[in-house]
């Protein structure tokens, strides 16, 4: 174990009520975020990027049959999902896949005017978050921070120092949000 590998997200698993349907809805999506094919068996499957994998299973040992995103437990997977454009693009698409937009009056920042995604939930009430981590969404982002603070994202990404970054955010100002 490395010191990049350590805490880091080794893997999740999702019992699911129905497997085939699953395999459909979250095979599409995962397919579409980069994940490959990992592994296979006859209750449940699951698909790898990097070091990480995700697996859904129809297990025996299930205790019901329905997931409430709502409920003690999972509430949803965020993913990075690429600029705003693609974004919009795999939101599109997810609904032919199974899945159908939550928040669609507040697209797409529902999480906030900082933070532009899409939130969606496939047939068994799993939600996804596919985030806009992408350049674009970046230069939004210094628009609406406050002055300061764009002085000092302007300064990270030229490569200058923290320690000669002299514009703060005012006291009493939120930091802003990833």
């Amino acid at each position: 174990m490395t010191d990049e590998t350590r805490g880091a997200l080794h893997h999740v698993e999702l019992w699911v009520p129905d497997l085939g349907r699953a395999r459909d809805e979250w095979g599409w999506l995962l397919a579409r975020l980069g994940y490959q094919d990992f592994q296979g068996w006859p209750d449940g499957c699951s698909w790898r990027r990097g070091t990480t994998y995700i697996v859904v299973e129809e297990s025996p040992a299930l205790s019901g049959r329905t997931h409430d995103r709502n409920a003690p437990g999972l509430n949803h997977l965020a993913f990075s999902a690429g600029t705003q454009r693609e974004v919009d693009a795999l939101a599109a698409a997810a609904v032919e896949h199974g899945w159908r937009e939550l928040f669609p009056e507040k697209y797409p920042h529902a999480g906030g005017p900082d933070h532009f995604a899409a939130y969606l939930v496939n047939s068994d009430g799993f939600e996804a978050e596919l985030v806009a981590t992408g350049r674009r969404r970046a230069r939004r982002v210094l628009r609406w921070a406050p002055r300061p603070a764009q002085r000092t994202i302007r300064r990270i990404r030229t490569g200058v120092p923290a320690s000669s970054c002299s514009a703060v955010a005012p006291s009493g100002t939120k930091p802003l949000r990833r």
